[in-house]
């Protein structure tokens, strides 16, 4: 428990001082929990400690997870691919979604959102680097899908998604991010209105931040190496 309190303390200084660096405002840049393959009592810990918010990359992971910590008020993220045979359990149980990448996924996620609760936060993911090996749509295509998607009742398109080329250079770091950032002011050049930039790890995180980033996805730097 004192690990992950000490390490949640770590990264909100680690947030604090890249703010202040890059003269950010430190309430605009929040922390997500990244939790995937960590037990619910690890996720529990860190609630305890003030972290509220969780993201999860696989669907029946977190259908389980929010099953067993349902007595806690836990913000919950799905941010792994997501197959259009398990948006419903998504739609029921997360507050967020940052990998929508397709018009199909969306339209399903609207269809199957409760009516009792509130509209689903949608972030579009954007495959930055054309890679074969990850989701995500193409900057060329990002106009056409925010236009569908903000259109669609029980969502609330928030904003843009990437997972960049891994790269230690900094400077390569700030450009795959300032492109990201780059399209979200294009889109709100349009009248959206996009208020989230999701990206940023631990490896990137102050490049992150220094672009714009308002949530940023930690996760072995909370809970430590992921069980197999």
């Amino acid at each position: 428990m004192l690990k992950i309190h000490h390490n949640l303390q770590t990264i909100g200084t680690e947030i604090a001082k890249d703010c202040q660096r890059f003269q950010r405002d430190p309430n605009s840049v929040h922390l997500l929990a990244v939790s995937k393959r960590h037990p619910a009592s690890a996720i529990r810990e860190a609630y305890e400690f003030g972290q509220h918010a969780f993201g999860e990359n696989y669907v029946q992971e977190m259908l389980e997870k929010s099953q067993q910590l349902a007595d806690l008020p836990l913000e919950w993220h799905f941010i792994g691919p997501l197959q259009s045979n398990k948006t419903k359990d998504v739609a029921t149980i997360a507050s967020w979604v940052h990998t929508v990448d397709r018009l199909k996924i969306a339209r399903r996620l609207s269809e199957q959102r409760p009516e009792a609760m509130p509209d689903l936060s949608i972030c579009l993911q954007v495959n930055l680097n054309n890679e074969a090996s990850k989701s995500g749509v193409s900057v060329e295509e990002l106009f056409e899908l925010a236009e569908s998607v903000a259109s669609l009742p029980k969502l609330k398109l928030r904003g843009l998604m990437a997972i960049p080329e891994a790269s230690s250079d900094r400077a390569v770091q700030r450009d795959n991010f300032q492109q990201l950032a780059q399209a979200q002011a294009a889109l709100n050049a349009k009248g959206y209105g996009l208020d989230t930039l999701s990206m940023g790890m631990s490896g990137d995180m102050a490049a992150a931040i220094a672009e714009g980033a308002t949530i940023v996805r930690i996760g072995t730097a909370i809970f430590g190496t992921r069980p197999t």
